[in-house]
């Protein structure tokens, strides 16, 4: 199972880094298997710490990927990192092991950490709708046109049905960045 969360880290001169992330459990340790090239893995491999933020406001997954939001850190217990302010809860991690891969190497941390912030209120459709369009914007270098475009129109049903302005201004966000992605390849093409 692949649960979806923000990873920030934090580079050698301790400017933090966001990123939209699907984690896995093994046992009492996390994996994450950033893409390469990736800051995220960069960060980890260097300072050797990762948090992991829960959210239900899918506007910070959005705007981690569009840059439409400025988001408000803390600094983490241990010192080594910072957290999402309106994070439910987070994880300090540690890396423990790295099983390398020329695309995506697994990285395995330990929770040396866990404080809960606020109580989830229930889930929302429309912020599953926003959380998978989230996943194809983060790889719309990687995806034929004609999938993203029909998955995204499935995904309009749920937040036609059940958005709220949250869900909204994700969304177009969102929409906003996909446009200009294509838009850009358009004029990429007539150069």
């Amino acid at each position: 199972m692949i649960y979806e969360v923000i990873v920030c880290t934090v580079n050698a001169e301790g400017q933090p880094h966001l990123a939209p992330f699907g984690v896995r459990y093994q046992d009492d340790l996390l994996i994450i298997s950033p893409y390469k090239p990736s800051t995220t893995l960069v960060n980890i491999l260097a300072t050797q710490h990762a948090v992991l933020n829960v959210v239900d406001d899918v506007r910070v997954f959005a705007g981690a990927l569009t840059k439409q939001q400025d988001l408000t850190l803390v600094a983490t217990e241990d010192g080594n990192g910072f957290r999402l302010k309106n994070a439910l809860l987070h994880k300090e991690l540690k890396l423990l092991k790295v099983e390398d891969d020329v695309q995506r190497p697994q990285l395995f941390l330990q929770v040396a950490h866990e404080e809960h912030h606020q109580s989830f209120q229930g889930f929302n459709r429309a912020q599953a709708a926003v959380i998978e369009l989230a996943v194809l914007v983060s790889r719309l270098h990687m995806l034929p046109k004609e999938k993203v475009l029909s998955e995204m129109a499935y995904l309009q049903i749920a937040i036609n049905k059940t958005a709220g302005p949250r869900e909204l201004q994700a969304w177009n966000w969102l929409i906003e960045k996909i446009s200009n992605f294509y838009a850009e390849q358009i004029g990429d093409n007539l150069a």
